[in-house]
């Protein structure tokens, strides 16, 4: 019968351990859609939306790449921001991001009072 016990016992600890490890101790939050994101500013969040319109500024200062979801500049619901010394990480973003659906990873912050993420590594942004 003691055998029995033992046998159960490590049997269940086996068990449990595996399902332990199937579940990731911190589970990150479901990603935000663009019109969420204005109530999370301050936060590392994720955000995900279509780009419906790009734009590269090279003759602006600090040479942005803006990518806005949702809806086009002006009526923009949030903007991805990729600065120029950061771009040729990107490649051409404006044109191979167009229309897709996007998430950018990182700190929400507003600019004029809209919603954006500054991204420095293409890591920082899926398509999906």
């Amino acid at each position: 019968m003691e055998i029995m016990r033992s046998a159960v016992g490590i049997l269940l600890a086996i068990v449990l351990s595996l399902a332990a490890a199937d579940v990731p101790a911190t589970a990150a939050p479901p990603p935000l859609t663009a019109p969420q994101a204005p109530q999370h500013v301050g936060e590392l969040a994720t955000v995900c939306g279509v780009v419906a319109s790009t734009r590269y500024s090279p003759k602006t200062k600090g040479q942005p790449t803006f990518l806005n979801f949702d809806a086009p500049y002006p009526r923009q619901i949030f903007t991805v921001l990729i600065w120029g010394g950061d771009r040729p990480k990107f490649g051409t973003p404006e044109t191979t991001l167009m229309g897709r659906r996007v998430c950018a990873t990182g700190t929400i912050q507003l600019y004029r009072g809209t919603a954006e993420i500054i991204v420095s590594d293409p890591g920082q942004l899926t398509t999906r």
